[in-house]
């Protein structure tokens, strides 16, 4: 039978949604707890490949890609930030230098791999 009002406040029964403290808890119940726990840990993980990175490509061709997601994600940044106004441009532009100064020392990495002669 379900109840139409809660317990008013003050009340000495306790309402049956309340979490149990681990004082409630017999033996039975803490041993199902680490069966489940152990069973959550055993379980194997298996990463997702959909993104995964070629483990032959060279840290040139990396930090190249990098170098232009970077770039990409600038243009984005600072043209979202040209149709904003107040605190929310400010905060805008703020990534966007964060952005440029990764940007900026990837490019000084490629520069130290390939220098220019």
């Amino acid at each position: 039978m379900v109840k139409p009002t809660p317990n008013p406040p003050g009340s000495e029964q306790s309402p049956p949604h309340q979490s149990s403290t681990s004082e409630d808890l017999n033996e039975g119940d803490d041993l199902e707890l680490d069966q489940n726990t152990f069973e959550f840990k055993s379980t194997p993980r298996t990463p997702c490949t959909m993104y995964t990175v070629n483990p032959d490509i060279d840290v040139q061709t990396l930090l190249g890609c990098v170098s232009e997601s970077l770039a990409s994600a600038s243009v984005i940044t600072m043209d979202i930030a040209d149709r904003e106004t107040g605190p929310s441009r400010n905060s805008l532009l703020g990534i966007h230098q964060i952005i440029m100064l990764a940007e900026i020392s990837v490019n000084r990495a490629l520069d130290q791999l390939d220098p220019i002669e």
